[in-house]
């Protein structure tokens, strides 16, 4: 993958998209082969050095596709300070960038609030707060839409397309891929790579998306249609 490379994964439920980024971000190890960061192995000992483990999760982000497993702070706030925390920060510099990317999200008047009392499309754009907060270089998002509407995942489209990122994207919404990403990875069941290059290569593929269960035909229908 090249730096600044905007990648989509697409697949159907079940075709490994969400073990796919978890294993990116170091939270899960293959069972066969070796995941390179930056010319370093990543596996169980690499992240135990705590100086790597430090500079990979500031560097190194993910979205979970609920929400409400990344929220644990007092407030709006301190959730969004978190990380900076960790990373040793000053305060006035804290509050600055939370009051910037607060403001990004439509957050401000939510920043003394318990973060479980947000609605759930909010909850989302305050765990994607917290990530581009550490300013991150490599940002995986599972199922980024699946919470928000349509205005909001509008939103969300802008700042991800301002954002010079690495960005790997899962989602099984059609229509969304040629916003998100120039590159798409295809998986089919068990996660087998059945595609991988360009959006528009895929779509164009009857065949290709046929086999990631992606197009189907009804027995009392004369023509296939995408799911």
């Amino acid at each position: 993958m090249d730096k600044g490379e905007r990648v989509v994964v697409l697949g159907i439920n079940g075709s490994g998209k969400s073990t796919l980024l978890k294993i990116l971000n170091g939270l899960l190890f293959p069972e066969r082969g070796e995941y390179l960061y930056k010319g370093e192995r990543l596996n169980e000992k690499s992240l135990r050095d705590p100086k790597f483990n430090l500079r990979f999760r500031k560097e190194v982000v993910l979205l979970f596709q609920n929400p409400e497993v990344m929220l644990f702070n007092p407030t709006v706030y301190d959730e969004m300070a978190f990380g900076l925390r960790q990373l040793g920060l000053k305060e006035r510099e804290i509050k600055e960038r939370v009051l910037r990317w607060a403001e990004v999200f439509g957050l401000s008047p939510y920043l003394e609030k318990i973060p479980y009392n947000l609605s759930r499309g909010q909850k989302q754009k305050l765990c994607l707060a917290c990530l581009l907060i550490l300013e991150p270089e490599v940002l995986l998002l599972d199922e980024p839409t699946s919470n928000l509407d349509p205005k909001s995942t509008g939103l969300l489209i802008d700042i991800l397309q301002e954002l010079n990122l690495t960005t790997v994207i899962s989602t099984h919404n059609l229509s969304l891929v040629p916003e998100l990403g120039n590159r798409l990875v295809v998986l089919g069941e068990g996660g087998r790579i059945i595609y991988d290059g360009s959006v528009d290569g895929f779509f164009s593929d009857r065949e290709k998306l046929i086999e990631a269960g992606l197009m189907h035909k009804h027995r009392d229908k004369p023509y296939y249609h995408l799911h």
